[in-house]
């Protein structure tokens, strides 16, 4: 590893989030009550240098993140399809957080971690590099306004950021129902050169839709409004 793979000073002037209201429903409460203290921190709580992810979880495993949790729909479900994973979710949103608690509560998921905050900072300053399995980010706030385009999540520096922090062989898996996002993530994840196109034979570079990812209601408002949904999967070389 090169000392350019140790730290990716990566800043940005905006941010790909807004911040929203933090009112949660009694459920919610009474989750985030239970649970944050064990299974969740604010990254600007994070001690300086690279998160212990075996101490919080308790033992060693692939670990995969996924930025943008939202309300944690799909989380949930994945990080219960793989048990065999640490799975960390960051978000900014607190009730998102708490509503994804109530549902792995439900599920009786064990292998979850959430941290809430800015997920670059989060990589930049507590990810080890090529530490991380796979990283996902599905269906990211698409800023369709073109005077907007510059806060969008997966820009070049954050693909480089992210690609620094993938394990040889690990996996990008990002999707979008949004053309010009999805064009946008092709080309940026194509011209950082820690990464290969897995299903670059496949006609636009796209790849299958996996059936492992849930369906969300987003994904079906994207269907019912005429929208294509692309995934793509590039893996760290």
């Amino acid at each position: 590893m090169n000392a350019s793979d140790q730290q990716v000073p990566f800043r940005r002037t905006v941010v790909s989030y807004v911040q929203r209201g933090e009112r949660m429903t009694v459920g919610q409460q009474r989750a985030w009550d239970r649970h944050w203290a064990e299974l969740g921190t604010e990254v600007t709580a994070l001690p300086e240098g690279p998160l212990d992810v075996d101490a919080w979880f308790g033992r060693s495993a692939p670990v995969v993140l996924e930025i943008g949790s939202g309300m944690g729909e799909t989380t949930a479900q994945l990080a219960a399809a793989q048990p065999e994973v640490n799975y960390l979710a960051v978000e900014v949103y607190k009730p998102g957080l708490a509503q994804l608690m109530l549902r792995a509560e439900k599920l009786g998921v064990t292998n979850l971690r959430l941290l809430r905050g800015d997920a670059i900072v989060l990589l930049r300053d507590h990810i080890a590099p090529e530490s991380l399995a796979e990283v996902r980010i599905y269906f990211p706030d698409p800023w369709p306004k073109k005077r907007h385009h510059k806060r969008r999540l997966v820009q070049s520096g954050s693909v480089a950021l992210i690609a620094s922090r993938l394990a040889p062989g690990g996996v990008l898996h990002l999707a979008t129902d949004w053309e010009n996002y999805a064009e946008q993530m092709l080309e940026v994840c194509e011209a950082e050169p820690k990464l290969r196109n897995r299903y670059a034979d496949e006609p636009g570079g796209w790849a299958p839709r996996p059936d492992w990812r849930p369906i969300t209601k987003f994904e079906n408002r994207a269907h019912d409004e005429g929208r294509i949904v692309h995934d793509l999967i590039f893996e760290r070389v």
